[in-house]
C-alpha cells in the first residue's frame, strides 16, 4: 500500500457547493421563495384515529375484541407548549386537514433548504475591504465592545 499522500492524491474532492456562483445561489433562493409563496394553507400537527368504548355493559363495544365506536378523527397539535385537539368530520374536512399537514411538512423542508442556501450565499458574498487605518481601528473597537458585553451578561 502506498503512502498517505499517494492515497489522498488519488481522491478528487468535488463539491457542487464550491463550483456554483453567487448568482446561482441567489437564483435558487428566489425559486425557494416562490415555492413558499405558492404553498397554500398549512398547519402543524397530526391526524389521529380513535375508537372509544361507551361504557354501557350491554353495548356491542363492551364485547371482547370489539374495537369500539368510531372511527373518530382528531387533529392534534402542540404550539407554545399547549396541546390542542379538534374533532374532524369524516370526508372533506379530514382531506382538507390532511392536505394542510402535508403542506406544513413541505414548508418545513423548504425552510431548511432556504437556510442552507442562505448560508452558502453568506459564504460566497464578498467582504467589504477596509483600507483606512482609522476606520479599521474604530471598527475593531466597536466590535470588541459589542461582543464583550454579550460575554459579560451570561
Amino acid at each position: 500500500m502506498g503512502s498517505l499522500s499517494e492515497c489522498c492524491n488519488s481522491i478528487q474532492i468535488r463539491s457542487p457547493l464550491l463550483t456554483e456562483s453567487l448568482e446561482g445561489w441567489e437564483q435558487k433562493r428566489s425559486q425557494l421563495y416562490q415555492q413558499l409563496q405558492n404553498l397554500g394553507d398549512f398547519r402543524p400537527g397530526m391526524i389521529s384515529v380513535n375508537y372509544r368504548k361507551c361504557g354501557k355493559p350491554n353495548c356491542a363495544c363492551a364485547q371482547p375484541g370489539h374495537p369500539g365506536h368510531g372511527p373518530q378523527y382528531l387533529w392534534n397539535t402542540t404550539q407554545k407548549g399547549k396541546s390542542r385537539a379538534e374533532s374532524l368530520r369524516l370526508g372533506p374536512e379530514v382531506e382538507k386537514v390532511a392536505r394542510e399537514l402535508e403542506n406544513y411538512d413541505r414548508f418545513v423542508g423548504l425552510c431548511g433548504e432556504l437556510v442552507e442556501v442562505n448560508e452558502q450565499i453568506c459564504r460566497l458574498r464578498p467582504v467589504r475591504a477596509v483600507e483606512d487605518e482609522a476606520e479599521l481601528a474604530q471598527l475593531k473597537k466597536k466590535l470588541q465592545k459589542k461582543f464583550s458585553r454579550r460575554w459579560r451578561r451570561k
